[in-house]
């Protein structure tokens, strides 16, 4: 497994394939809350498993945190270690080019545990996006 910051136009066609296939058409969201004015200004990654893109996720600095989102992986991929490998490559990036000293993310509520053996902790209410439940998280680097 490889985890890059996209920096080819490849890597953002693979960015944007891997998203689609699991949040438009595996988790039903809507085409146009998927992708937002944020991704032209945003950080991307990609992980491949030698030429396959698996897992993608994009971070931004908004308010002097890291703000890490549309994190996702191939279903056949889960649980195999690709999240964990592009949160801490993300959060390594952070760590050498941003002036900051929170990261912070919205989880879906059947990722919490996956965040929390990461570091993450909750805060505020339950809400919906994109019609699933979601809570806020944080975590101090």
């Amino acid at each position: 497994m490889n985890c890059l910051v996209c920096s080819e136009q490849k890597h953002f066609y693979d960015q944007v394939r891997v998203r689609k296939e699991v949040f438009i058409i595996e988790q039903k969201v809507p085409i146009e809350e998927e992708y937002d004015v944020y991704d032209s200004d945003a950080i991307q990654f990609i992980v491949y498993d030698g030429e396959k893109p698996v897992g993608a996720a994009r971070y931004r600095i908004v308010k002097k945190r890291g703000k890490i989102e549309r994190v996702c992986i191939l279903k056949e991929y889960r649980k195999k270690g690709v999240g964990r490998l592009l949160m801490n490559s993300m959060e390594n990036h952070i760590k050498l080019h941003a002036d900051v000293n929170e990261l912070i993310l919205n989880s879906q509520c059947t990722a919490l545990d996956f965040y929390r053996r990461l570091g993450y902790q909750e805060f505020g209410d339950l809400f919906l996006d994109a019609n699933i439940e979601h809570k806020s998280m944080k975590k101090l680097i």
